[in-house]
């Protein structure tokens, strides 16, 4: 996880040091898509967590201490606060508080609990004081329709309550209309293929190793006869560093998100500031509608 510059200030709220850390680890960070907020970013047990306007990213410091930080408890880190599925493992880093405590930060930014809620789920914090926001796992603030868990510049990742398009039996790669992405490439089960910025196409090459793989799924070549919508050169295969083979579509290797649950889901789409993206029928990043 990155590590990022410690700094503590206090100055909003004229205390010199928090009357001790009032917060509990984060656990492994998870994505819940809230139905006006968005992806929001949860802690272990599904709790809403906040950023303050009052605080800074550049550098990160938190300006919540006191009775602040009993009402808004901050969110600790230690080797047990992992990035979950839809976690870009990259923007957690870390500030050391007054009192020694390691505060978790998410883009930059100090994550909070508020006290006010009592169920996982609620976002009862949200707008407070008109600074206080729910975290959108990007680091941004949470928002319908706006910052998201990092969209694409004319798309945001949604969750399909149900296909209506199922992919025509026998079909191992077909197209699907999705709402806000368009035409998109859906496998044999209907789930969303993606594209990873980071992978190269000449020479071919995956960039998705490791802890990677616990989140994006490479998917699994297919008979390029059996596809509907696509152009059978656009698919392709090719092997990865542990002697598997994986599907490629345009020269690109092709991967499934975990964090897909229903057929038509794109929740990938646009995590890890753009480098994921659903892919459309001439092989290039969804643009949407």
């Amino acid at each position: 996880m990155a590590s990022q510059t410690p700094r503590l200030a206090y100055g909003d709220y004229g205390s010199s040091a928090p009357a001790g850390s009032a917060g509990k680890p984060g656990g492994q960070l998870a994505v819940r898509v809230d139905e006006k907020l968005g992806p929001v970013l949860t802690d272990g047990e599904g709790f809403t967590l906040y950023r303050f306007d009052k605080d800074t990213a550049k550098p990160p410091a938190s300006n919540c201490a006191g009775t602040c930080a009993t009402t808004w408890p901050p969110v600790l880190k230690d080797d047990a606060t992992t990035a979950g599925t839809g976690v870009d493992a990259g923007k957690l880093g870390e500030i050391t508080r007054a009192d020694g405590s390691r505060q978790l930060t998410v883009g930059g930014w100090p994550a909070y609990r508020y006290a006010q809620d009592s169920a996982p789920g609620d976002t009862k914090g949200e707008g407070v004081g008109g600074t206080w926001h729910a975290l959108a796992p990007d680091g941004s603030k949470a928002k319908a329709g706006g910052a998201t868990a990092a969209p694409t510049a004319t798309a945001q990742p949604t969750a399909m309550p149900s296909m209506t398009q199922q992919a025509p039996a026998g079909v191992q790669i077909s197209i699907f209309n999705h709402p806000q992405l368009g035409p998109i490439m859906v496998d044999a089960n209907g789930m969303t293929l993606y594209h990873f910025g980071k992978d190269t196409a000449w020479p071919m090459k995956s960039n998705c190793e490791g802890e990677c793989l616990k989140t994006w799924t490479p998917a699994p070549p297919v008979d390029p006869k059996k596809i509907k919508g696509v152009d059978p050169k656009l698919v392709g295969k090719m092997q990865r560093s542990d002697g598997s083979w994986q599907l490629s579509i345009n020269c690109t290797p092709a991967y499934l998100y975990t964090g897909d649950k229903s057929a038509g889901d794109a929740l990938g789409n646009g995590l890890a500031n753009g480098l994921w993206t659903a892919i459309n029928p001439q092989g290039k990043a969804a643009a949407g509608k």
